[in-house]
């Protein structure tokens, strides 16, 4: 099969990018590497099987070729990070809809399956759970930044919905709930691999806010599976599905949990979100999925478990030199 992957050079695009080369397929990469990076997928670069296009999915031309040689897509090509949205909120939000009218569009004149990718954050400021995929969306002020991510994403949802229910487009999208695995960066304000450097550095590790809220951290292999599964199953096509890991662990013992796996001497320190970020930012405080749906239509959900995703991080960073605990 002909595979396109926009966003292939990201954290969870290259994983996905390994795999589909790994069951044998062609895959074609498009990225701008606005978030991502070439060293994502230099270990694959020697596969004949594998084409990268370093370019913006706006580029309607480029898109209309590659997706008209696609037998299906995975468009994971967006700006995330809270870091990356709150600092240039024009630009992203310019990539996250713009980009996804653009392949969905395109899509549309090819006749091409599409699997989008969305997010947890389309659920706001929600935090009842677990949350199941027609649970209703509670976002604070939009003419707040930091809610811009979240509008985006929902919009892209709704114009795979659309694309879906009046001109029967195949169209799956997916809400991942905190991917972590290796080549995630914490430039852009993921919360793991700033505590793993943070920790490894024996520097302090910082908690924003109290440190209470609570998430569920899903291992990028695990996505990877479901979202290769649900494009294999007939029956998944026109629908949304939560795609993580039902446990959830304060972000003050996921503190304590990176310090102990790498036999750190860090301390934890607290950060107001006032200084972590701009004024009037707002977090949630709760966030779990309900996988059932997905459980029932591919038969998995992910599972592995937090502290041997975190193993595996800490033994490839780059600032690991010895064994995790």
């Amino acid at each position: 099969m002909k595979v396109l992957v926009t966003g292939g050079a990201g954290f969870i695009g290259s994983h996905l990018v390994e795999e589909l080369l790994a069951r044998g397929h062609e895959v074609h990469v498009v990225d701008a590497l606005t978030t991502s990076a070439r060293a994502n997928l230099a270990h694959l670069e020697g596969n004949p099987r594998l084409r990268v296009t370093i370019d913006t999915i706006l580029n309607e031309p480029l898109m209309d070729a590659a997706i008209g040689a696609a037998d299906l897509v995975f468009h994971l090509a967006a700006a995330v990070g809270v870091n990356w949205i709150l600092e240039r909120p024009l630009e992203s939000l310019h990539t996250n809809l713009r980009g996804t009218d653009v392949v969905l569009g395109t899509a549309d004149r090819h006749r091409t399956p599409v699997l989008v990718a969305s997010t947890s954050e389309v659920y706001g400021k929600n935090d009842s759970g677990p949350l199941r995929e027609d649970d209703d969306r509670i976002l604070g002020s939009s003419q707040m930044s930091r809610w811009f991510y979240a509008t985006a994403k929902a919009a892209d949802e709704a114009l795979a919905t659309a694309y879906w229910q009046e001109r029967r487009l195949p169209t799956i999208a997916v809400r991942f709930f905190n991917t972590i695995g290796p080549r995630q960066t914490g430039r852009y304000g993921m919360v793991v691999p700033r505590f793993i450097g943070q920790a490894l550095r024996n520097e302090p590790v910082t908690v924003y806010g109290d440190g209470q809220q609570t998430r569920c951290f899903t291992y990028v292999g695990d996505v990877v599976k479901s979202i290769i599964a649900l494009a294999e199953t007939d029956s998944a096509w026109g629908d949304v599905y939560n795609v993580g890991r039902h446990a959830e662990i304060s972000i003050a013992d996921l503190a304590g949990r990176v310090i102990e796996l790498t036999g750190s001497e860090s301390e934890v320190v607290y950060v107001p979100y006032s200084e972590a970020y701009a004024s009037g930012f707002e977090d949630m405080r709760r966030r779990v999925p309900d996988v059932t749906k997905l459980r029932q239509t591919i038969g998995y959900a992910p599972d592995t478990p937090l502290d041997e995703a975190l193993r595996r991080i800490i033994s490839v960073h780059p600032s690991s030199t010895a064994p995790v605990s």
